[in-house]
């Protein structure tokens, strides 16, 4: 028995990726899988309805017939209501649900009977690196941060000297050295600026001075222990939040460019840079907030705007992935293909949902929601 897969258009405002690559519907295809496109869910991302039919897709013309006798979705976002509204019973979902947000899906997947995966969830151990969405897509958010950032600053950001003078390199400061962070301070590097980085964890300083970018940072007892077994930054007591407050003060001033890229999973993003830290920055300095979507660390940032705050810019893009489509569509379908190869076993669907990787991001199953950390009540 094969086992189908269906791709469906993203129906989520201003997504542009998509689920599956052609190249990745080769992968699932020789690992035994069939594969239904729904017409037009690559076009956002550069992959036409052409390239997916050579690779060996089905190309489905309806949401209904992309649907029929699916046993696997794939998703970037969770499925829009008419989406679930067509599932076949039992389904697996596998997407990027929002899972502490969006309530509502989880509630809506449960009761369709539907057995789902947030890929948000997949813990960071070596085994499941090749199925860590979170790092795949951060990776190209930070890049593209220091893109926006760029182009917003309006000015150069390597150091030029010119017969008519010298044009002095662009400050930036990254905040918050997760994977976007580390991937900001590369690509900001490699444009010719003057990089400073900062965290709440001390293994990041390592890593932030072997790109070439000075580390600032409050290191006292607290600061040596700030980091949980997870890798993620703990949440900070308030007496060190006021220190390195102070500490940033003074520093982001001086800042051309700050990109702030902090989030804790399941809590609103810790705010790092207050208005009156924006009000001090030099006149056509910018700040890009890629936490925007889950409240921002930059107080006056707005979802989806560029916004004006006295002498500085806030940049609060949201989906800053989706700004790089083809290859963020890319690097997510090798995770969901990856994930997938977990589901089967014998040429079957047989997922073992003891498997510490599927338990750790299974949300929905059996018409209910499973998360220990997702249970209402």
């Amino acid at each position: 028995m094969t086992v189908r897969v269906a791709v469906t258009q993203e129906r989520h405002a201003d997504e542009t990726r998509v689920a599956v690559t052609p190249e990745a519907v080769k992968k699932l295809i020789a690992a035994g899988f069939e594969v239904a496109v729904e017409a037009g869910a690559g076009a956002a991302a550069s992959y036409p309805d052409a390239d997916y039919a050579a690779a060996g897709a089905e190309v489905a013309n309806t949401l209904a017939a992309t649907l029929k006798d699916a046993q696997v979705l794939f998703k970037v976002r969770a499925p829009s209501p008419e989406e679930i509204a067509a599932l076949p019973s039992g389904a697996i979902v596998m997407a990027m649900l929002n899972p502490y947000q969006d309530k509502a899906s989880l509630k809506a997947l449960a009761e369709a009977g539907a057995t789902a995966f947030a890929m948000e969830l997949v813990p960071r151990i070596t085994r499941a690196q090749v199925m860590d969405v979170l790092s795949s897509q951060a990776n190209l958010a930070g890049y593209r941060a220091v893109i926006e950032g760029a182009q917003a600053y309006g000015r150069a950001l390597p150091m030029m000297m010119t017969a008519a003078g010298t044009i002095a390199a662009a400050k930036v400061f990254v905040m918050g050295v997760g994977v976007a962070g580390l991937q900001a301070i590369a690509t900001a590097r490699r444009l010719g600026a003057v990089v400073t980085a900062t965290d709440v964890r001390p293994a990041t300083k390592e890593q932030v001075e072997s790109l070439g970018a000075k580390f600032l940072a409050v290191e006292d007892e607290e600061f040596k222990d700030a980091q949980t077994a997870g890798g993620y930054a703990k949440q900070m007591s308030p007496e060190y939040q006021a220190k390195q407050a102070a500490l940033v003060s003074e520093h982001i001033r001086k800042q051309d460019i700050v990109i702030t890229t902090a989030l804790i999973p399941g809590r609103p993003a810790p705010r790092l840079v207050s208005a009156e830290q924006v009000a001090s920055m030099r006149t056509g300095s910018v700040l890009v907030d890629l936490a925007v979507e889950q409240g921002g660390n930059v107080e006056g940032a707005r979802l989806g705007e560029v916004v004006q705050a006295g002498p500085a810019k806030i940049v609060g893009i949201a989906n800053m992935p989706g700004r790089i489509a083809a290859d963020a569509s890319a690097l997510y379908a090798r995770n969901l293909t990856a994930f997938a190869g977990l589901l089967v076993k014998d040429g079957a669907l047989q997922p073992d949902l003891e498997d510490e990787i599927l338990k750790a991001s299974l949300v929905t199953h059996g018409g209910q929601i499973v998360h220990p950390a997702l249970k209402e009540g």
